[in-house]
């Protein structure tokens, strides 16, 4: 029986620039190995600076993005595909570089409708300096993922986090503060224009930080969510939409707070390059629905085919 990728030179990105490298590495790992379970020829290609001269010289059909974090969730790897008319996975530049800016994300998926907490951005030093609202309140990168230097600053907190202030601070100038959201850490991913379900995360620590997300044991999944269905049928949609009004493309997850005192559900960001390592989220609602692993990589691979070319551009 031919296998559903035979004849297919598949280039799966995979390590990159970011801090969010370790994790990006697993994921794109767990992601060759699929393809070539599916037939495909894969190419694993550890994107550095010399990403077009690599591709130019492998001739791959498609470029499966596994990057996490800036350069290659932020639309400078999508550029430097679209200049290589190589057809790739996920979102394409502007919904790349859209998601990736917190503040500017907010501001588009608000004007479509979609709840997002309130907040803005601050100099770090200045955030560093006192409280720029009252606590609690959680501070973090304005285009990072993973929770990578991200804090919480709880009531009766003496100062702000005075990381933000020190020269091995490497995320930026600007910070996002918004107002700490009590309650349930929430997920929901978006195949296409359809969400899947939604994820309960329960955090080991309380906090979902990087541990919680990729560690051994780091938190507890429960899908579907035991939520009220109104609020359930409320995070699908609101996942549906921001993922629409960003202008993203295959697969992506939006990450929320619910706070079940006050029945509110805040949407806190989109992630245009979901995790796919053994405990994300994206492929456990995959299999919750019944697309397995090795399928849910398949319609990611055959929906940017099915694109044809780059960005919507027609194929060579």
């Amino acid at each position: 029986m031919t296998k559903p990728l035979a004849g297919r030179h598949i280039a799966v990105l995979l390590g990159g620039l970011s801090p969010e490298r370790d994790v990006s590495l697993v994921s794109g790992a767990a992601c060759a190995d699929a393809l070539e379970r599916l037939g495909a020829r894969v190419s694993r290609v550890d994107a550095g600076r010399d990403l077009a001269q690599v591709l130019t010289a492998l001739k791959p059909d498609l470029a499966f993005n596994a990057l996490h974090g800036a350069w290659g969730e932020d639309g400078c790897v999508q550029g430097v595909l679209e200049t290589l008319d190589l057809p790739y996975t996920h979102s394409g530049v502007l919904s790349s570089a859209l998601a990736m800016d917190k503040a500017k994300a907010k501001a588009v998926m608000a004007a479509a409708g979609v709840t997002v907490p309130g907040g803005g951005l601050f100099n770090r030093f200045e955030a560093a300096r006192e409280h720029v609202m009252p606590p609690p309140y959680v501070v973090k990168p304005n285009a990072q993922g993973s929770s990578v230097g991200v804090f919480l600053v709880f009531e009766g907190a003496n100062g702000p986090p005075q990381e933000l202030a020190q020269p091995s601070w490497t995320f930026g100038e600007e910070v996002m503060i918004e107002p700490y959201i009590r309650g349930k850490e929430l997920a929901v991913a978006v195949m296409g224009d359809r969400a899947i379900s939604v994820t309960d995360i329960v955090a080991a620590t309380g906090f979902y930080d990087y541990e919680a997300k990729y560690g051994e044991g780091g938190s507890k999944h429960i899908v579907p969510a035991e939520i009220a269905p109104e609020i359930f049928e409320l995070a699908l949609r609101q996942a549906e939409l921001a993922h629409a009004s960003l202008g993203c493309r295959g697969l992506t997850r939006s990450d929320f707070r619910y706070d079940d005192l006050n029945q509110k559900l805040v949407l806190l960001e989109v992630n245009t390059q979901p995790g796919m390592t053994p405990t994300s989220l994206a492929p456990e609602q995959a299999a919750h629905v019944g697309v397995s692993f090795d399928d849910l990589i398949l319609w990611i691979v055959e929906e940017a085919y099915g694109r044809g070319g780059t960005g919507g551009a027609q194929s060579s």
